[in-house]
Parts: C-alpha cells; structure tokens; sequence
C-alpha cells in the first residue's frame, strides 16, 4: 500500500488540476517576464502557456494512467478475494 492511501482518491486525484492550473500560470508569468525584460510582447507569454499547458497536460496524463493501473491491481484483488472466501 502506497503512501498516498491516507488521502481519499478524489483528494490525490485533484492535486493533478491544480498542478496543471499551476504549471500553466506559473510560466504564463515567466512568460511575461520574459516579455517586459526583452520586449517580446506576446511571444514569451504564449510560449510560457503553452510549456505550461503541454508540462501539465502531461502529468495529467501520467497521474490518470497510474491511477487506472491502481485501480485495476484493486479490482484483481478484491476479484481474487472473492474467488478464495474472503480470506
């Protein structure tokens, strides 16, 4: 049993949300430094959105990928568990 078993899945599971909101507002504003120090205006802002919304996206994916797994090896257990009584 991992760690993240204390958190209810609906709490492990929105930290993903906000990790993708995060990633996305956090180089949105490195972004837009990056505007002011170089005068760039607007291309490091949509750069920054777009690393931030690719980098969230993607760990979104990975979360939910790891979470069917999770949810799979559950299923096979309580399957198994049946199957044998309930030992």
């Amino acid at each position: 049993m991992s760690a993240d078993k204390r958190f209810p899945g609906w709490v492990r599971y929105s930290g993903a949300g906000i990790e993708l909101a995060g990633a996305t507002a956090g180089l949105a504003l490195l972004g837009y430094w990056v505007d002011g120090k170089f005068g760039t205006k607007p291309w490091g802002i949509l750069v920054g959105v777009l690393f931030g919304l690719v980098g969230g996206l993607y760990n979104l994916v990975r979360e939910s990928l790891e979470a069917v797994k999770e949810g799979q090896a559950e299923d096979a257990e309580a399957k198994n568990d049946r199957r044998n009584g309930g030992d």
